[in-house]
């Protein structure tokens, strides 16, 4: 019987080598695989429909569900996890020492709907009470002119978002003081080059985001697997077989994290950093599987849906394939 031919783009992550170097198969399937920014991933996975597995933002995966015009159904491996107390960047001239100083303030998005901007600004509003509607937001691209949102929104009347001109970036405008702060998932190329009054709005965002995880038990998700959805239709077994390759991918990689003998990352303390997240998060800190993780999906979906982004609250298990969610045991 010959194999499903399927293409794959997915980021090169530890967690995703061994899907590339062939170490792990997908059962049933040859894959032809290319890694992807996710940048890049998203807008030809959202505008085009280009690959049959690919890496899918949170944000857009349900937004696009809870409207009904999905073309993926997800499953729960979730590539991507990041605190975001660390992406918030603003002009230190201005006043600005604590989330509240935001309140009247020009900050720059490269989109208003990526799932890391979904989570800074529930948790502004929910733990320091600044709501979107009190941000002026100016949107663009944060080093090319001209980013655009990758899926139509429709927000609030409250809320006020504003595209930046065609000529100008956010880093470029942030550095002049053409805005009071920027958030987002890649740092800006002015704060890495250090430019003259820019710094993150939590200076000490390493301790900000543990204290977070210690209230909330949460480490927010950002990208998850989707596969295309008449392919996993036309294939009932194609979703648990692409879920278990990337639960082999992931176990993988954290064995290696805590191999001594040779480093796997060009870290000198990988191992203890590895065994500082256990001691924190537990064995499994970066969990795949709904059961999990639903209290942190669940939280997304509050935001998502408070933020006017999806049409309606979508429910977790909503977002993925029905048999991912019920691996056999033995």
């Amino acid at each position: 019987m010959s194999k499903l031919k399927l293409s794959m783009s997915v980021g090169n992550y530890d967690r995703t080598q061994a899907l590339f170097n062939g170490q792990v198969q997908v059962e049933g399937c040859d894959i032809t695989a290319v890694p992807l920014e996710p940048e890049e991933a998203f807008h030809r996975a959202f505008r085009y429909g280009e690959f049959d597995i690919t890496e899918i933002s949170m944000s857009s995966h349900m937004m696009t569900t809870a409207r009904g015009d999905n073309q993926y159904v997800a499953v729960p491996a979730f590539l991507s996890r990041v605190f975001r107390q660390s992406g918030i960047y603003v002009r230190t001239d201005r006043g600005i020492d604590r989330p509240q100083d935001l309140k009247g303030k020009r900050i720059g998005v490269p989109e208003y709907q990526i799932t890391a901007n979904v989570w800074i600004r529930g948790i502004l509003e929910e733990e320091f009470g600044v709501k979107p509607s009190d941000i002026h937001w100016r949107r663009g691209g944060i080093e090319e002119a001209g980013r655009g949102e990758r899926a139509p929104i429709s927000l609030p009347d409250s809320v006020d978002l504003q595209q930046i001109p065609d000529d100008k970036t956010l880093s470029g405008m942030l550095e002049a003081g053409e805005l009071d702060g920027y958030i987002g998932a890649r740092a800006p190329s002015c704060f890495l080059r250090g430019a003259p009054h820019v710094g993150r709005l939590f200076k000490d965002y390493i301790q900000d985001e543990k204290d977070y995880y210690r209230r909330t038990r949460i480490f927010p998700i950002m990208h998850m697997v989707g596969i295309r959805r008449t392919l996993a239709e036309q294939h009932p077994w194609l979703a648990v077989s692409v879920y278990k390759a990337f639960l082999e991918a992931k176990a993988l990689a954290v064995h290696e994290l805590n191999e001594i003998c040779h480093l796997a990352v060009s870290l000198p303390w990988m191992v203890h950093h590895h065994n500082e997240a256990k001691a924190l998060m537990g064995e499994d800190y970066w969990p795949y599987g709904l059961d999990a993780n639903r209290h942190v999906i669940d939280k997304f979906a509050d935001y998502h849906h408070g933020q006017g982004l999806s049409v309606r609250r979508v429910a977790a298990e909503e977002l993925f394939a029905r048999s991912s969610l019920d691996l056999s045991k033995i």
